[in-house]
């Protein structure tokens, strides 16, 4: 019997990002999880060199990895919308926990529990999986910005604001010392 979850990886390709925005470079589901993997793994190891906290940075890339496969089932939900109401929120959760099931079942029976675990993203890792997320949101509006697209100057201030929210000193520490890179051209950088 094949077993489908790596096909179904696989086309994280296909899933279009920021469905509700005119975007001049489309973004796809793979980019944005890349992204949010290396960003991740930066958080991390600024906290652990700087902070004093102990993570396996590997450890927290492999999260990063995983944290949006649901969508591979579920297709891009607009924040606006994923978190209009608690309701709509816990809604969606329900949701995406079944998405991962299912991806699951795309397994072999022994396999299934290494990659369940890929999915529950332990507490002391969530709040950088969640800074990388917000951090990779914030990267994409600022080069729509840098691009001339004005369609998501307010997404960009919300989005900072969000992650400045998050008190997360790790998060804070990337935007004061590598965001401003972002903003430079290729022969500044």
């Amino acid at each position: 019997m094949p077993y489908s979850f790596y096909a179904m990886l696989g086309r994280m390709k296909y899933i279009g990002r920021w469905g509700l925005m005119r975007s001049t470079a489309p973004e796809n589901l793979s980019e944005h999880t890349l992204e949010v993997a290396y960003l991740t793994h930066a958080l991390i190891v600024l906290g652990n060199r700087r902070l004093g906290e102990d993570l396996d940075p590997g450890q927290g890339v492999l999260y990063a990895l995983y944290h949006d496969c649901s969508e591979i089932l579920t297709g891009d939900m607009p924040t606006p919308v994923k978190y209009g109401s608690a309701g709509l929120k816990d809604a969606y959760k329900e949701v995406e926990e079944q998405a991962a099931a299912r991806l699951l079942k795309k397994l072999p029976e022994d396999l299934a529990p290494d990659y369940a675990a890929c999915f529950r993203i332990p507490e002391a890792y969530a709040p950088y999986v969640k800074a990388a997320d917000k951090l990779s949101a914030l990267i994409k509006c600022l080069e729509e910005k840098k691009l001339g697209n004005c369609e998501f100057d307010t997404a960009a201030e919300s989005t900072l604001r969000a992650i400045r929210a998050m008190a997360l000193p790790e998060a804070d520490l990337f935007l004061e010392e590598f965001l401003p890179a972002y903003s430079l051209t290729l022969d500044e950088l």
